[in-house]
């Protein structure tokens, strides 16, 4: 039996078929730093911290002339989303019905998405996550609203890495208010300024949901691990004869193996 007890909860196979493939949509375009991080895992759910390969030195030992000194270790953190589906729309699933209402299960992505990639580039103090921004060895750019100064703000931020010996390519992630002013400016003779930033990173650009103003970021590898115990799945909690509640669940760390590896451009 599976920590998740999805065996108990009364949705059919066709059911849970339509819930993860509804969940895998939602999350996959929202998930911004699964696409500009290392990924390590998942490890499962019984895995509970990662090795940081240092220690700490202890105040006493067990017996004279000995010295003692404790591991450290970054331990994973869980975020639990819960929602809940209307049970008559499970049995029109099972009806083979096209149009399944399924809007908790999409808030609830949505809100994992938000908590992950906030904790990813703005840090998580309560479970001694720093994020990609806070720790970055730069100082923050200002990004401001006028768009046709984006490019230069993202070329300064790449010119920064450069000069600290980080290669490329570079990724940008862009917080909502970002993106959509990016989305619809074109420059002078009609050209994309989405297209103009890409071609300045090198790398891709991502919409990134929970980020307040953008990050560029180098893609080269080993700089920033999102480090995942259980991926994101969906667990059974309970029911009664109209909804099923469900909820969607992970368990991650991260960490900031280079501070100088990316800039962040506020707000």
């Amino acid at each position: 039996m599976s920590h998740l007890l999805r065996e108990h909860a009364p949705i059919t196979e066709a059911g849970w078929a339509v819930i993860d493939d509804e969940a895998r949509g939602r999350l996959k375009p929202a998930l911004a730093a699964r696409k500009l991080v290392d990924f390590a895992g998942p490890h499962g759910w019984e895995h509970s911290s990662t090795n940081l390969g240092r220690t700490r030195a202890l105040a006493d030992a067990p017996a004279d002339g000995v010295e003692g000194a404790q591991r450290r270790v970054l331990a994973l953190v869980e975020l639990r989303a819960p929602f809940s589906l209307a049970r008559e729309e499970l049995r029109d699933a099972d009806r083979g019905a096209r149009d399944v209402e399924l809007a908790g299960l999409d808030q609830a992505a949505h809100r994992m998405a938000v908590a992950e990639n906030r904790a990813v580039f703005h840090g998580w103090e309560a479970a001694g996550i720093s994020g990609i921004a806070e720790s970055s060895a730069h100082e923050a750019i200002t990004l401001g609203e006028d768009c046709e100064r984006y490019p230069r703000h993202v070329a300064r931020a790449v010119e920064l890495l450069l000069c600290a010996g980080i290669g490329g390519p570079y990724g940008l992630a862009l917080g909502p208010e970002a993106y959509t002013r990016v989305q619809q400016t074109t420059e002078h003779g009609g050209y994309p300024l989405l297209e103009h930033l890409r071609k300045i990173v090198g790398g891709p650009l991502v919409w990134a949901p929970g980020v307040r103003g953008a990050v560029v970021a180098s893609q080269r590898g080993g700089d920033f691990v999102l480090e995942v115990g259980e991926d994101l799945s969906i667990g059974y909690e309970r029911h009664d004869s109209d909804a099923v509640e469900l909820y969607l669940l992970e368990s991650f760390t991260f960490r900031v193996l280079t501070p100088e590896a990316a800039v962040a451009l506020s707000a």
